[in-house]
């Protein structure tokens, strides 16, 4: 008689309780949730289901993602679609300046996908785009989140050059787990292009990780080190979260009181602020970050 296999599946980690999201409320948020839909404002907010969106929108802060929602880097950890992307739309400046202006936004971030196929890797449309917001919404703003571009100085000095008030660009993790979490980035290119921001003038410059992948405590510490090394001003610190089952799957999640202590650590090394918990966000808390 054949014995009969078990096949069982590795135990996926339980979500706490502390990950809960209230579902957003309030009259500002139910208005510009209107607005969005009335004139289908693309913003990463709602495309990307974020958990803050009621109390960033209800405090006049939100983002947009410009360039496409196609990406051409294929990241572990990212659930924007990876592929050839659409041709680059030349009107997304105004479009964008006209949905902030719609929305009577005081803080934008503005963010995009990888555009490694173009000469310009989507520099030119950034820089358009800033200054389409700046005319139009003279009293906005601006953080500009911004992808490697390569390490590409000449490319880094488009953003440089129109001068946002804050320039982010994700570390996302720590050096050893980068080239599984980031394929196509790497963890020296990535710190460069913060120092190179600092050391070309922006006046504030931030990044973000996130925890749950694998890293141990002694990394988290090395990076946000690392961080400091660039004169960086800025540290958002959340809970990695997969977006579908083909996306790296989570090893751990981080509790308030290890949240909690990696920002008294951040903020004893420096960090002008330190944003640290579960459901923070790249953007988390945005306008707060310009003082």
């Amino acid at each position: 008689m054949q014995e009969e296999l078990t096949i069982t599946k590795p135990e996926r980690v339980a979500k706490p309780k502390w990950l809960r999201v209230k579902l957003p409320t309030g009259k500002k948020y139910k208005d510009l949730r209107n607005l969005v839909d009335k004139y289908s404002l693309n913003t990463i907010c709602t495309s990307g289901s974020c958990p803050n969106m009621g109390e960033c929108w209800s405090e006049g802060t939100a983002t947009f993602m410009i360039l496409g929602n196609t990406c051409t880097r294929s990241c572990g950890f990212c659930g924007v679609k990876t592929g050839r992307p659409e041709q680059v739309d030349w009107e997304e400046p105004e479009k964008v300046a006209r949905s902030i202006k719609l929305m009577d936004i005081k803080h934008a971030v503005i963010t995009s996908v990888d555009r490694d196929e173009l000469k310009d890797m989507g520099t030119i449309i950034w820089a358009e785009t800033v200054q389409a917001i700046r005319r139009m919404n003279p009293n906005t703003t601006l953080e500009t989140l911004i992808p490697d571009f390569q390490g590409r100085e000449d490319l880094l000095d488009r953003i440089v050059a129109v001068a946002p008030e804050v320039v982010s660009h994700n570390m996302e993790t720590v050096k050893r787990l980068t080239r599984e979490v980031r394929i196509q980035a790497k963890y020296e290119r990535s710190l460069g292009i913060l120092k190179y921001l600092k050391d070309s003038g922006i006046k504030r410059t931030k990044s973000g990780i996130m925890l749950g992948l694998g890293e141990t405590e002694k990394e988290v510490i090395q990076t946000l080190k690392d961080l400091r090394s660039v004169n960086l001003d800025i540290v958002t610190i959340g809970q990695y979260l997969q977006p579908s089952k083909k996306h790296l799957p989570v090893k751990q999640f981080i509790t308030p009181d290890q949240f909690q202590k990696y920002e008294k650590i951040g903020l004893e090394m420096g960090f002008r602020h330190v944003e640290s918990g579960a459901l923070v966000r790249s953007s988390y808390k945005a306008q707060k970050h310009l003082t």
